[in-house]
Order: structure tokens, then C-alpha cells, then sequence
């Protein structure tokens, strides 16, 4: 029934169960620049396909300029602050009890580290 678990979401679970003695979320930096510099360019084609699913399925739920609506802002001031292999993870395998869908189906996890580092870093042409 379960299959291996993709490292990113051990890295995310890992991540989640850090609480402080208070039971808040333990403060860290969270690498997303570092990471967005390092994430593998797929092919030209296929970043023009990846880019019209993020435009048009993803901005189904997350809003057509991808400011928010079913689900939440995806712009570089939301995504900022986020460890971006929790992204990429949410992306891969979705949000279990939420109306977040895994897309693993669509998008490879390299793709998904491609497509974070282009929210992170702004360079998604939507309308603003």
C-alpha cells in the first residue's frame, strides 16, 4: 500500500515535528533562495508546458495572478519564508484532508523544484 516515500516529504515531515517547549514551530531560516539558484532548467518546451499549468491549473484554486483564492497566495512574498522542499513536497504529493491534489502524476519532483524556484524567485509571467 505505501511505496517509498519521496525524500523531500521525509525532509518535510522531519521538519514539521520540530516544536518548541511553548508548541510553536521551531524558527529557522528556510533555504529557498539557495535552493531556487540550483534547481535544473527542464527543456524549453517543456518549461512552456509547466508554466501553463501553473497559469491555468494551479491558478484554478491558488487565483489566476496566483494571490490566493481556494488555496493560498503562491508569490514570491507567500513563498518566501517557506522551505522549499515542503513546496516541492505539496506539490509531488499533495496536502491529505485538503482540496490540495498530488500532481505527481504531471510533474516530475525536479520539475516541481523548477517550478518553486520560478515563484520564489517572481519569474512567473501572470497578470498582476
Amino acid at each position: 500500500m505505501f511505496r517509498r516515500m519521496p525524500a523531500a516529504l521525509a525532509v518535510v515531515l522531519t521538519a514539521a515535528s520540530a516544536v518548541t517547549a511553548a508548541g510553536g514551530p521551531v524558527p529557522r531560516e528556510a533555504p529557498v533562495v539557495a535552493f531556487a539558484k540550483t534547481a535544473a532548467a527542464p527543456d524549453p518546451v517543456r518549461q512552456r508546458e509547466l508554466l501553463h499549468l501553473l497559469k491555468q491549473d494551479c491558478g484554478s484554486c491558488h487565483g489566476m495572478r496566483l494571490t490566493g483564492g481556494l488555496g493560498p497566495a503562491l508569490t514570491p512574498e507567500a513563498l518566501r519564508t517557506k522551505p522549499a522542499a515542503s513546496l516541492v513536497a505539496t506539490i509531488v504529493s499533495g496536502r491529505p484532508g485538503t482540496a490540495m491534489p498530488p500532481w505527481r502524476r504531471f510533474v516530475s519532483e525536479a520539475e516541481a523544484e523548477w517550478l518553486v524556484a520560478r515563484m520564489v524567485l517572481g519569474d512567473v509571467d501572470v497578470p498582476r
